[in-house]
């Protein structure tokens, strides 16, 4: 790992600092779990590409007729594309820290170092594979472009911020309890259904509307949709809503995680 004890004291230094600390932690979270034979990093975002690919296909045949006037393979791309976006990431930073606790001998490798280096990639891989099979999809006119890209890009944004803070709460919570874990599995099948990743919230009773919108990740997939489809969707969201359960998880997960460095400087 590199030294970096020769440098400053300044923030511009503590900065610089922290970006390669956590450059050098994405290269070895890619070699470590990718390796470099065969197609080697690339899996990072075929990997998630296949897995998304997988379930468009069975929606493709199994639930066409349902899908109304609208494309049921982007439908299916843009739901599983987001679910990998917070679901996968969130698995990744449970018991991310004993894998790689001899890093922590390193004065300047933290706690949040490690879960910051994950969660950038698995955000990053989730976003290539979106963006590949829409441009692939696109090119042989299996689904039509995107209509707003800039609602599609707000939509992701509050949905990798809200994958990156529940990252955060358990991948920490999990060093501190493995009830996190236990909880986790069962808890994520449940929000699958749940996260608008199905459904639209226009095809629910008006009754049930805004009690939907409660679960974070509804008005995401609303807006990304909403981006995609253009006028042939009626959006439901409440941007305010995310943005303060995303702040709050942030202020939680960093809390959390200041508890586990701690906990494990005891150790």
């Amino acid at each position: 790992m590199t030294d970096f004890s020769n440098m400053g004291n300044s923030p511009s230094h503590s900065v610089a600092l922290q970006i390669r600390s956590i450059r050098a932690l994405l290269m070895r979270e890619v070699l470590t779990r990718y390796g470099r034979h065969n197609v080697g990093f690339l899996w990072l975002f075929l990997e998630p590409m296949l897995l998304t690919l997988g379930v468009t296909l069975l929606w493709h045949f199994t639930f066409k007729e349902h899908a109304r006037n609208l494309s049921i393979t982007a439908f299916a791309v843009t739901g599983y594309s987001s679910v990998q976006l917070w679901r996968t990431t969130a698995g990744r930073c449970i018991h991310a820290i004993q894998p790689n606790l001899s890093l922590l001998y390193h004065r300047n490798i933290r706690v949040l170092d490690i879960y910051f280096s994950r969660i950038l990639l698995e955000l990053c891989g989730a976003t290539a594979a979106l963006v590949a099979m829409l441009c692939v999809f696109s090119a042989v006119n299996l689904i039509a472009p995107p209509d707003d890209l800039f609602l599609m890009l707000v939509g992701w944004l509050l949905l990798g911020w809200f994958g990156a803070a529940l990252s955060l709460v358990l991948g920490a919570g999990s060093e501190l309890t493995e009830l996190v874990e236990r909880f986790w599995h069962p808890v994520s099948y449940v929000l699958f259904p749940l996260s608008g990743a199905i459904f639209l919230v226009q095809w629910l009773p008006s009754a049930y509307r805004n009690a939907v919108l409660w679960i974070p990740m509804v008005t995401p997939l609303e807006l990304i949709r909403g981006g995609y489809f253009g006028g042939s969707v009626t959006p439901h969201y409440d941007i305010p809503y995310v943005v303060s359960v995303n702040m709050l998880l942030t202020l939680v997960g960093l809390y959390l995680c200041r508890l586990a460095e701690a906990r494990i400087e005891h150790e």
